[in-house]
């Protein structure tokens, strides 16, 4: 295993750590925050997994990913505080 290896494996077990404590507690800001960070990291394997196969088009799609991932759970937390505030 090379030391490449070993960070990826390392990303992916950090993948899961926001998932557990939220998934039990279900407050939709912590569920959007979890999901967010989950996001950010995923883009961030995918461009590990591009650096160590040498594939720049796979690492395009984890910048375009990593670049505007979180643009919809922005919209969608702008939404929900928009129908919190009217009571919606």
């Amino acid at each position: 295993m090379t030391l490449l290896q070993g960070v990826l494996w390392g990303m992916i077990a950090a993948f899961w750590l926001p998932l557990y404590p939220t998934l039990r507690r279900g407050d939709i800001w912590e569920v959007m925050l979890a999901l967010s960070s989950v996001a950010t990291k995923s883009s961030l394997i995918l461009l590990m997994v591009s650096v160590i196969r040498d594939d720049w088009m796979m690492g395009l799609v984890g910048v375009i990913t990593l670049s505007v991932g979180n643009a919809g759970f922005m919209l969608l937390a702008h939404l929900l505080r928009r129908l919190g505030q009217t009571g919606g």
